[in-house]
């Protein structure tokens, strides 16, 4: 992982958390913004980014300038309090640290944004989750980028929402879902959906190695995204 800081004026252009550089230096996550994943893959995909943000990695510069240092806590994830919807340390294991996470159940949707909100302001942990039953409306997603822009640390906010998403006003938008048939290695299809300046685009991702890692298989990295 790297993080990215080619300019400061648009999204491409933000201090960005790129977990794969090398093979994929177009999946990008600002920093300092609230993102979306949706799908029925999408906790795979915020385990995957947890993964990048637990390994750490170089700062490459840009403009001169060194992104701001993430907060060195633990992954806030926040979710209802719901017995069926708690993630399960075992499959947890394989991606990142269980330890490392912070788990926050909310009584409803508010509190939990609520409950985002803070841990993104306070600047004291780099990645805030937040597991909601439908996409949150612009009002709360405008005050989540405040908070994160506030915090002076750059934390990055991941909104986990069911089917193809749609919270308004989010930074971008990521669908992902399993493409298991007919490879041996576990598959994944990642559609970035939305982003402020990065058109559309998809990718089949592989998983790799212990702990897992997503590369993308060199011949479908070109493939396009679904029609929205």
């Amino acid at each position: 992982m790297v993080f990215s800081t080619p300019s400061p004026l648009s999204q491409a252009q933000r201090p960005a958390i790129v977990p794969n550089p090398d093979s994929a230096p177009d999946i990008m996550l600002a920093r300092g913004r609230t993102h979306e994943a949706c799908g029925p893959a999408r906790h795979s995909f915020a385990m995957w980014l947890a993964q990048a943000v637990q390994r750490g990695g170089p700062h490459q510069a840009g403009i001169g300038q060194q992104p701001p240092p993430l907060g060195h806590g633990p992954v806030l994830w926040i979710g209802l309090r719901a017995p069926t919807l708690a993630l399960n340390a075992s499959g947890m294991a394989p991606w990142v640290q269980p330890g490392a996470f912070v788990f926050v159940q909310a009584e409803k949707p508010d509190l939990a944004l609520w409950a985002m909100e803070e841990g993104l302001r306070s600047g004291a942990v780099p990645l805030v989750v937040a597991d909601l039953p439908s996409p949150p409306g612009l009002t709360p997603v405008r005050r989540l980028h405040l908070a994160a822009e506030a915090a002076g640390t750059a934390p990055l906010g991941l909104l986990l929402c069911p089917d193809i998403g749609g919270a308004a006003g989010i930074e971008t938008r990521w669908h992902m879902a399993p493409a298991h048939e007919g490879s041996t290695a576990p598959r994944w299809r990642l559609e970035r959906l939305r982003a402020r300046a990065l058109p559309p685009k998809a990718w089949v991702m592989q998983g790799m190695g212990a702990p897992a890692q997503l590369q993308p298989v060199p011949d479908h990295t070109a493939i396009g995204a679904r029609p929205t």
